[in-house]
Order: C-alpha cells, then structure tokens, then sequence
C-alpha cells in the first residue's frame, strides 16, 4: 500500500524513485530505494544517522548522481527545469558573521518582481514578499541582518525563501539542527500550517518521532533501503523501528512539561534502548 491508495485512481505523484543506488567510497549508501510520494501529502523520511536520508534528498535535487535507477519530480526527470518547482531547506545555512544582507534583500533575489529591491520602495517589497510568503512572522525579521538571526529565526527565513518561489514540492532535511526544544515545537506547527494553507508535496527528514506520529500522513524508514513504509501508527513501533535502526526500541511516553497532559494518540514517541 502506498500514500494516498484506495481503491480510487491514485493520485498523480510528486516524487518516483525506482531502484535508487548510490556508492560513496567504499559504501553503498543506496541499495535499491523505491518509494513514491503523491502529490498534496507530507511525507517523513527517517532513520538513523548514515542511512542515506540526505544523499537521497540530493538526488531528488539533482545534486547527486545515482549509479543505477531513476528519479522523477513532478512527473518528469530531474533536472533545471523542474527544479524550478521545488522549494529545498537545508539543515542549517552557514553564514558567514560578515554577510551583509539582511533578510529583505536576501528574500528579495528569491523572486522576479523584488530582485532589484534597491530601485523600488521598501513598503512596496515588503507588501509583496508578505503576500506571497504569508503566515511566517517575517514582518519584525525584514530588517534584521541574516547572519545575526537564531537558529530557529533563520530556518523561517529559509522556508520564507523556498515559499516566495511558489512550489509544489517542499523538501526539508533536518530543518530543525541546531534550534532548540521550544524551537523546534513552534517550527513543526508552522510547517504543518504551511501545509494545510497552500496543499502543497513535503517531504521532510527528521529523528522527531513525536512529530512524525502527529503530523505526518505517510512515512518511510530509510536504511539503504526502505525498510518498512505506512501511516505513522503502523511504522512507528518497536518492530518496525528495529529493522530500521537495528536496535531493540520501545515507543513510549514523554511529557515535556511534569503537568503536560499525555496526547490522546500516545505521543510524542522516543527512542528507548533496552
């Protein structure tokens, strides 16, 4: 069973990757991926750390040859053109302390209409990065520079980036690397508003299992190879985590706050090594 299957057409898909291999080195890090995510779901992809989470993210991107099989994005092969229509976030943006922009000007190179940003009025700029990039606390950031942000300001500014170019697919890797708790809990909300405002494809790598449970509608656990595929509920279990990680793991809960009331689902879930 696949995301999105029922006994109705399936819906057209926005990533098809088909017996995917990657050799790095002496190391297959790709061992036959196959997966396919359908348009309009949020999709997770987990893991453990070396599992090929990120080098199979640099193939839907272009940015990795695959040795054998094929990638399609959007119904059709990766390359510029299609490109154009994915939106990517990566773990972190090293920035020099130096950079000079601040935020409005780096957004502004994002689109056609505000690339010359220094020949048209500020408000005028700022009206259309908002109306386009809605929804993400940008206003009081416009001015601040980029290089002196927090972790998790500067994960907003970077999904602001990838939304000003109007994608249908959105691809995170560990967006949340180096925010903190409270960080990461307000960035996972606003993703998941992204997706209910705009509908758009996410597929979103992650070690927050708690997150996943809870917002994800499919998910697969990467490898080398998919090691097991299915609706949050049906992956994130002991067995199932355990051919993923290799490790005996037990789901159980966490309370983040000593009075916070254990979720209806059971959740967050963690990693417990027995």
């Amino acid at each position: 069973m696949t995301p999105g299957a029922s006994n109705a057409r399936p819906a057209p898909a926005a990533i098809e990757v088909h017996d995917a291999r990657v050799r790095l080195g002496d190391t297959d890090v790709l061992r036959g991926v196959n997966l396919r995510v359908p348009m309009g779901q949020m999709v997770a992809l987990i893991g453990p750390n070396g599992s090929g989470k990120t080098t199979l993210l640099r193939c839907l991107l272009g940015l990795q040859r695959l040795d054998a099989g094929n990638v399609r994005i959007l119904g059709e092969p990766v390359g510029p053109k299609v490109l154009r229509r994915v939106g990517y976030v990566p773990q972190r943006l090293p920035l020099d302390p130096s950079f000079a922009l601040c935020v409005r000007e780096f957004l502004a190179l994002r689109r056609p209409d505000t690339r010359l940003w220094f020949f048209r009025r500020t408000r005028a700029t700022d009206d259309i990065l908002l109306r386009h990039a809605p929804g993400l606390g940008m206003e009081p950031l416009l001015s601040r520079p980029l290089s002196g942000l927090s972790g998790g300001q500067l994960q907003r500014v970077l999904i602001a980036y990838s939304l000003l170019g109007d994608p249908e697919l959105l691809l995170l890797d560990e967006p949340t690397a180096g925010v903190d708790t409270p960080g990461e809990q307000d960035f996972y909300q606003l993703i998941g508003d992204v997706h209910a405002r705009l509908g758009i494809t996410i597929v979103l790598v992650s070690h927050d299992l708690g997150m996943v449970f809870r917002r994800a509608s499919w998910v697969y656990a990467l490898n080398g190879v998919i090691c097991c595929e299915g609706r949050p509920e049906e992956v994130i279990n002991a067995n199932s985590l355990k051919a993923a990680y290799g490790i005996h793991v037990t789901p159980y809960h966490h309370h983040h706050h000593s009075h916070a009331p254990v979720p209806p689902e059971g959740v967050p879930i963690t990693l417990h090594r027995r």
